[in-house]
């Protein structure tokens, strides 16, 4: 397989990970599909503040570690960790499981307007989404060293068909996301590459 390919297909891979975890954001794309509300404008402000999101992280990572070679050692080790924590409580989810899925019920958004103020709300004023794409999409970037940019690629194409499927798909994903069964096998699959990434970072550093 062709490294760029790889490169790709491992940006995909941890960034669909990283998107899948139930939040307040994925709830909202799925309760605007399952309404058929201003569908389409969410789901490009979700896909295009993750893909600005991971090129900050992609190109601010990599800029530092041309100025300080030493800063990938330390950004490997940090992401490493913080990979581990991240699968282990992916992990955790599997062994105890929340009550309920993913909650698609609640007032409707009313107007495309207000859709669209909530979702860059959920996007922008999450602290975990910047920890997620910025730092660490962009420290497994820098890893990749000259196909950084096609990880995240790989990355930023995860997030649109994942948000795409939520929101276009939602009359499907809304049934089957409603049970936490489905959410256990994600967090399952979650854990597994989570820690195998950061356990890979770590050693690698």
């Amino acid at each position: 397989m062709p490294a760029a390919l790889t490169a790709a297909a491992a940006g995909f891979g941890t960034g669909l990970s990283l998107i899948v975890a139930i939040g307040a954001q994925n709830a909202f794309v799925l309760r605007q599909g399952v309404r058929r509300d201003a569908v389409l404008a969410v789901v490009g402000i979700c896909a295009l503040s993750d893909l600005v999101l991971i090129a900050l992280g992609v190109g601010g990572v990599g800029a530092l570690v041309v100025a300080w070679p030493g800063a990938l050692t330390a950004v490997g080790l940090t992401g490493g960790v913080f990979l581990l924590c991240y699968g282990a409580l992916a992990a955790r989810r599997v062994v105890r499981p929340a009550a309920t899925g993913l909650r698609t019920e609640g007032e409707a958004a009313g107007s495309r307007r207000r859709a669209v103020l909530t979702c860059l709300a959920l996007t922008w004023l999450n602290p975990h989404v910047y920890l997620d794409t910025v730092f660490l999409l962009g420290s497994l970037a820098a890893d990749r060293g000259p196909l950084r940019w096609t990880f995240g690629l790989g990355a930023a194409l995860a997030s649109l068909c994942w948000f795409a499927a939520l929101g276009f798909g939602a009359r499907l994903l809304g049934r089957v996301l409603a049970g936490p069964r489905a959410w256990r096998v994600l967090d399952g699959l979650v854990a597994v590459i989570m820690i195998t990434l950061g356990a890979l970072l770590v050693a690698g550093s």
